[in-house]
């Protein structure tokens, strides 16, 4: 049970993207196209997951006074690897995630993750948290980039559907794109959302009532 609920949290509940709006500035500069938006939502995951695993392990090491410098420090190393390992193997990435890979230290969700419930479970629950709170990001940065690239230049992921020249409406391309674009996910997610979770309080208090009855 509390795996699923981990599971749940991280990608529906409490998405850092849509639900808690989280890691703005990535998720508005990288949702230009599915392919960068993609690999910003793994590396993400992963300095998610091996942050979260670490910190799990150090949380009854690491000082009080200088918890939030020792996280910053933690979730900098695995960044630096992120960013040579892409480096190495995935240039055209690096070149279009350029200053945003380093930012990555600083993102909201990777620090909240680790004060709010790495720093306070065992590490096992800690790698699934990252992992799942991971993939909610990547989901949505994908989604949105994919509206976008299609919308924009007529592909997705870079295969060509049809000649932009014919139809695009290149305003999704633009920094208000995709303000716009975040506000129709977060829109239509919410009101999914809230509509799936008041037919599933319905159905309790229906059972509740019914196991009264009985």
């Amino acid at each position: 049970m509390k795996i699923r609920e981990i599971a749940l949290d991280g990608v529906v509940r409490q998405n850092p993207t849509l639900k808690l709006v989280l890691g703005t500035c990535p998720t508005l500069a990288v949702t230009t196209v599915a392919f960068d938006s993609f690999g910003m939502g793994l590396a993400v995951t992963f300095v998610l997951i091996c942050s979260n695993i670490i910190i799990s392990l150090l949380r009854n090491v690491i000082p009080d006074k200088v918890r939030i410098p020792a996280f910053i420090m933690i979730i900098a190393t695995f960044v630096t690897i992120v960013e040579m390992v892409i480096k190495k193997f995935v240039p055209d990435l690096y070149s279009s995630l350029g200053n945003f890979l380093a930012l990555i230290v600083v993102n909201c969700i990777i620090l909240g993750r680790a004060e709010g419930f790495a720093s306070q479970n065992p590490v096992g629950y800690s790698a699934l948290d990252g992992l799942f709170m991971g993939l909610g990001f990547t989901l949505a940065l994908t989604t949105m980039g994919i509206f976008r690239e299609v919308l924009a230049k007529g592909s997705i992921f870079g295969v060509t559907l049809w000649d932009a020249n014919v139809f695009s409406i290149s305003f999704f391309g633009t920094s208000a794109g995709a303000f716009l674009t975040y506000g129709l996910f977060i829109a239509v997610f919410n009101v999914a959302y809230n509509a799936v979770d008041r037919k599933s309080r319905h159905k309790l208090a229906a059972r509740l009532a019914n196991e009264e009855v009985a």
